[in-house]
């Protein structure tokens, strides 16, 4: 769990731009692949197409399970084809090239994944509609991507030995499926909302996957939406919860300062991920330290508690831009850790 879990200063959300997996393996682990800079991470390349968007990707992991693409999306098929074998094969690319570029390493390393709220939001049945309108369907969703996310874990502990292991799962539409605000494939009416302890359970289920590395690995949800349910992702289970810090409102006080209080690990989304000048990195964190000191929280604790991160993924900037902002990521860290108060 996450008090004994250190999962280092600063790290990226998980996509980035471009299609060369070896020289994003490169700047990915030569920025945070240090304990004293960060979390390295397997990156995600979308723009090489589909199968490498967050959809596609998670889709080539599902076990027994099998999805292709429509030109409404991805949806549900009978068994494995080319987009199921292109979403595999990106994805070993990816994972040769982090294995190349983490030789010896023995530090938290995060993999990405969607949820299995978001995901059932976004994979279409057979009959067009999302798998959320069927709760058989977003059991079996569910089951197939816990046993394949249990192979990809044990994949990636195979490549890189030492490393202690993060999951993230992304869950940028768990905020509208509480809601009953997925629309429909008609777009005329919405899904209604699924019941809180169903969706608690299921991510609980699913984010069980990595315990079995015992206090060597940590569960963490991703989501860029407003008001994540901080309380809900803790009672499901996650270590740490990331978020983009500039859509919190003084409504998430209490919630936050419960979570760190609790123990659960704020991956903060400080940098923008919208192309442009970057402040200086005390200047990234500033909200950060203002958050602290109107909660009544130690300083001494904001470093251990906080992991600074880009606002969201990275995939729609320069590769010049996403070097910056990780790199941003790291100074910002720094300055907290320098200057608490």
């Amino acid at each position: 769990m996450s008090e004994h879990f250190s999962f280092g200063p600063a790290t990226g959300v998980g996509s980035m731009p471009g299609g060369d997996a070896r020289e994003t393996a490169k700047t990915v682990t030569g920025t945070f692949g240090w304990p004293e800079t960060g979390m390295a991470h397997l990156p995600e390349l979308p723009a090489r197409g589909p199968g490498a968007d967050m959809i596609g990707r998670t889709a080539g992991m599902l076990a027994e399970l099998y999805a292709r693409v429509e030109p409404s999306g991805w949806r549900v098929g009978d068994r494995p084809g080319r987009d199921t074998k292109r979403a595999r094969s990106w994805l070993g690319e990816d994972l040769d090239a982090l294995e190349e570029f983490t030789q010896g390493y023995e530090g938290p390393l995060k993999v990405q994944a969607v949820g299995p709220w978001t995901l059932a939001a976004a994979l279409e049945l057979k009959n067009g509609e999302a798998a959320l309108s069927d709760p058989g369907a977003c059991r079996d969703l569910a089951g197939s991507l816990t046993e394949g996310l249990r192979q990809h874990l044990a994949e990636v502990k195979r490549r890189v030995p030492a490393a202690r292991i993060v999951l993230q799962l992304d869950e940028p539409s768990l905020v509208a499926v509480l809601r009953g605000q997925v629309k429909s494939a008609s777009g005329y009416r919405t899904h209604r909302a699924v019941d809180r302890q169903v969706v608690e359970a299921t991510l609980r289920d699913v984010l069980g996957v990595h315990t079995q590395e015992g206090a060597r690995s940590a569960g963490v949800v991703h989501s860029c939406a407003p008001d994540v349910p901080f309380a809900l992702l803790r009672r499901a289970g996650a270590s740490g919860i990331s978020f983009d810090f500039s859509l919190l409102t003084e409504r998430d006080d209490d919630a936050i300062g419960e979570a760190v209080e609790g123990g659960t690990h704020l991956f903060a989304g400080v940098v923008p991920t919208t192309q442009g000048p970057l402040s200086d990195p005390a200047g990234s964190v500033m909200g950060v330290r203002t958050l602290w000191r109107r909660l009544g929280l130690q300083p001494g604790l904001l470093a251990e508690a906080v992991t600074v991160t880009p606002t969201c993924g990275l995939a729609g900037v320069s590769p010049a831009y996403a070097r910056q902002a990780l790199a941003q990521c790291v100074k910002a860290a720094r300055s907290l850790a320098d200057n608490p108060e």
